[in-house]
């Protein structure tokens, strides 16, 4: 088959390798018909290449047609359309049960003292081979594959697989009060689509925040009042800025929806560049044991939330060394909530939302449709944020 794979810091190829099949009695192998281009896809793209190996096969947004099943897979057959979520979890531990199945204790990638197994994403995640192909292997698939209608076009389910749920989870963890106030910063697709959200569930007023027109733009055109960073000299005419639109007090709360793409610091641009610059052997100890995220985003969520409010962080994370300035959050009583979107703990809530109607706008959310032969320039489209790309959508 062919698929994405990655070779190198800026450096994915479209080659052809081998089907998968089926390895375990709770496997399935779908069809790919639909694989997104994450903004997760982007940090193995330059700053987490310390834990990639070339070769891995990348992409964890798919949806297709079940081919073949395993004998512990009752309730798939061939034909079926599904999307599958961007994590593997087997949906009868504790976790899973508790409702945080990306904490599956059956494919905790223990080994690494991470969470569990997630497609296409990395050693520290399994190096479990990615959606951006032809055909996907899907383990745990009793458990984590949604099965959808036939009919409608995929646009109107792929961003079941992480999109959705990850905007749906950075809204109810932002515990925005029933119109109450939201900033939202970045707008790519997680923070657009949280936008969105933010009012579907009552949200009274929603901020957008983000310096890319193209961005700015869809967000403004859905109902929310943005901001253009290009506008202000610096973070604390921003935050003056919104908090005039609140009374003076802040929003409610701030979902953080850039993590470490954040334009920041210089210096700690430097020490992403300099360990994946390093042999893996040395330069991936030293991204675990020293990494230091740019932070500005953050920064900013804790200076503009109102005391007592809310921050929740959607955006990815993964430094180690991170300066966190706990008085600040301890003196303002800040509750921040975080972590990987816990796609099947969301998605019957979601589904409802994905009628004729299409309240949030999934139809033409996407911003471009290429074949997958064209991955290595929708990448560098992405990256350098080119051609008014937000969201891409591949299609083998």
């Amino acid at each position: 088959m062919r698929a994405v794979t990655w070779q190198g810091k800026r450096d994915v190829r479209v080659e052809t390798v081998p089907d998968p099949g089926i390895q375990e009695p709770t496997d399935a192998i779908v069809r790919i018909t639909s694989s997104g281009l994450c903004g997760s896809d982007l940090h193995l793209y330059e700053v987490l290449t310390p834990f990639m190996t070339p070769g891995d096969i990348l992409g964890h947004e798919p949806m297709g047609v079940v081919e073949e099943v395993g004998a512990a897979v009752p309730d798939l057959q061939a034909g079926d359309r599904v999307v599958v979520p961007f994590q593997i979890a087997c949906g009868n531990c504790w976790m899973c049960l508790t409702g945080l199945p990306t904490q599956c204790e059956t494919t905790q990638v223990t080994g690494e003292g991470m969470g569990a197994a997630l497609f296409g994403y990395t050693r520290l995640y399994g190096a479990v081979p990615g959606a951006q192909a032809e055909y996907l292997r899907v383990p745990q698939a009793q458990y984590g594959p949604i099965k959808i209608p036939d009919g409608p076009p995929d646009d109107r389910f792929v961003y079941l697989s992480d999109v959705l749920p990850t905007a749906w989870q950075a809204v109810r963890y932002a515990g925005i009060p029933k119109g109450g106030s939201v900033a939202v910063l970045g707008l790519g697709p997680i923070g657009d689509m949280a936008c969105r959200v933010a009012q579907v569930m009552g949200a009274g007023q929603v901020f957008g925040v983000d310096l890319v027109p193209e961005r700015l733009r869809r967000a403004r055109e859905r109902g929310a009042e943005t901001f253009d960073l290009r506008s202000f000299d610096d973070e604390k005419e921003l935050v003056a800025a919104i908090r005039d639109r609140t009374d003076g007090r802040g929003p409610d709360a701030v979902i953080d929806a850039v993590g470490t793409e954040a334009h920041g610091s210089a210096a700690a641009r430097l020490a992403q560049q300099a360990s994946a610059l390093l042999p893996r052997k040395l330069g991936a100890p030293l991204a675990e044991r020293f990494s230091v995220d740019r932070l500005a985003a953050l920064y900013t969520a804790i200076d503009l939330v109102r005391r007592g409010g809310t921050i929740s962080l959607s955006g990815v994370y993964g430094g180690m060394a991170d300066p966190i300035p706990l008085l600040t959050l301890f003196d303002k009583q800040i509750q921040m909530r975080m972590g990987q979107a816990n796609v099947r703990r969301w998605t019957d809530d979601i589904l409802p939302y994905l009628t004729d109607e299409d309240p949030l706008g999934v139809d033409d959310f996407a911003t471009h449709r290429v074949p997958l032969s064209e991955a290595p320039h929708a990448y560098e489209m992405f990256q350098q944020k080119q051609d008014g790309a937000v969201k891409v959508l591949m299609r083998p």
